[in-house]
């Protein structure tokens, strides 16, 4: 298990925070995953709801074996280690025309975890291009955490429209291109964000949270992760169970206290309009 990446890749990772592309699923697959992700949309009207995308492979057992899929988990182990929880998803659409952006920030400020031994894996549903808003990365910022500042901007995809307070130079960015079935890798302080998308097709992606199981929530005792690979002799999170079916009222139950939970770390000190969000603010 691992060694899919050369000593020197993953010496260049840890200096860059970020690698890319990792060749993982054939077309065919990315296209199953893609038709199965849009019959999720059509369930829930059409997009999937905040709810429901928060944490997704709880629900659905396609999402849930994804999380799971040793082309992923070998990348993954290179870096982290034998031992690998799976401590959020969420799937990210933007469609033609649409001015859904996705501003510069930095996930480790809201996430509560104790250390920055964290990383998110971006698979590609379909292409993820220049044109269709692909991620957009500065190498390097990964070494240093900055002050941010939330703008609750109604295009911004992120739940708090969260920013950094600081200038990012063009000549620094690096567009994340990624074929349908290629994943990129990237650390949890790396500088990230996207731009609209200006094709004739969705851009679609599937982002997967993975940590060392010795990693800890600072922020609420009642947070939860998955087991997907090796063993957890530290037991921080509460371990999510894997659904009987998808959408079976056990893991809707279930997802729904996850939710709750989850909503209180990630809007940890928000303020709106003189007020901390409610769940119905919480926007993926």
């Amino acid at each position: 298990m691992g060694n899919v990446m050369t000593s020197e890749e993953v010496a260049r990772y840890r200096d860059r925070g970020i690698a890319f592309p990792f060749d993982a699923f054939s077309a065919q697959e990315a296209a199953e995953m893609r038709r199965k992700f849009e019959a999720a949309e059509a369930r829930d009207g059409g997009a999937l709801s905040p709810v429901s995308n928060r944490k997704p492979h709880l629900l659905m057992t396609w999402a849930n074996d994804l999380i799971r899929d040793p082309r992923i988990l070998d990348v993954v182990e290179d870096v982290l280690g034998p031992n690998i929880l799976c401590w959020s998803s969420q799937f990210f659409a933007k469609n033609p025309g649409d001015p859904s952006f996705i501003s510069w920030h930095q996930d480790a400020t809201y996430w509560g975890l104790s250390t920055a031994d964290v990383l998110t894996v971006w698979l590609a549903l379909s292409p993820s291009t220049p044109a269709s808003g692909c991620m957009q990365v500065v190498p390097g910022s990964h070494k240093q955490q900055v002050e941010h500042r939330d703008t609750f901007d109604a295009n911004n995809m992120l739940s708090r429209g969260q920013e950094i307070a600081v200038e990012v130079r063009k000549e620094d960015v690096v567009d994340v291109v990624l074929q349908p079935g290629q994943f990129s890798m990237h650390n949890v302080l790396m500088f990230h964000g996207s731009e609209p998308n200006r094709s004739d097709d969705r851009r679609i992606g599937y982002a997967i949270r993975y940590i060392p199981t010795h990693v800890k929530q600072t922020i609420d005792s009642g947070d939860s992760a998955t087991l997907v690979r090796g063993v957890d002799e530290y037991r921080h999170f509460i371990q999510d169970p894997r659904p009987q079916s998808d959408f079976h009222p056990d893991a809707v139950k279930f997802h729904r206290e996850v939710f709750e939970a989850r909503t209180k770390v990630l809007f940890a000190g928000a303020v709106q309009k003189g007020r901390r969000p409610d769940l119905a603010d919480a926007k993926s």
